[in-house]
């Protein structure tokens, strides 16, 4: 029997994925504890629809994640820190305080997870931090910290 699964079973299938499952597992686990409905016509192409939306929606966060990109290409973030004599900063330039002053000083808004910092910076000067806004869409920021006076 053909079903349409509704969620993520291990050793069986992901969500909205069309399976081939014995009659009696069908009938008596995934029908009944609503894991899965018969794959008829209605709820394909009630499936159908999602996938397009799905999709349509993912080529809709895929345009804005690159209109983020230009944006980012274009922008000279400025930190000022308390910096020793020798250019050592205190603490250091972490991603959540990148992504603060990008939201405050231009506002765009980014997730602090999605900024690849191998660690804080710590040092005085212009630094490239890369961005992963999307699968496959990494943006390049320009961060200049700059020594309190």
């Amino acid at each position: 029997m053909k079903v349409i699964l509704l969620e993520n079973i291990k050793g069986v299938g992901k969500k909205d994925e069309i399976i081939n499952a014995n009659d009696g597992y069908a009938r008596n686990f995934l029908l009944p504890k609503k894991l899965a409905v018969e794959a008829n016509t209605a709820n394909m192409s009630n499936l159908k629809s999602k996938q397009d939306s799905n999709a349509f929606k993912k080529q809709e966060d895929k345009k804005k994640a690159e209109e983020i990109k230009e944006k980012l290409g274009k922008t000279n973030l400025k930190i000022q820190v308390k910096a020793g004599e020798n250019g050592k900063i205190f603490g250091g330039v972490t991603a959540k305080e990148i992504s603060e002053q990008l939201e405050k000083q231009h506002k765009i808004s980014i997730d602090k997870r999605k900024i690849e910092l191998k660690e804080t910076i710590k040092t005085l000067g212009a630094t490239i931090v890369e961005i992963k806004l999307f699968e496959g869409v990494v943006g390049s920021l320009k961060v200049t910290v700059e020594g309190l006076k």
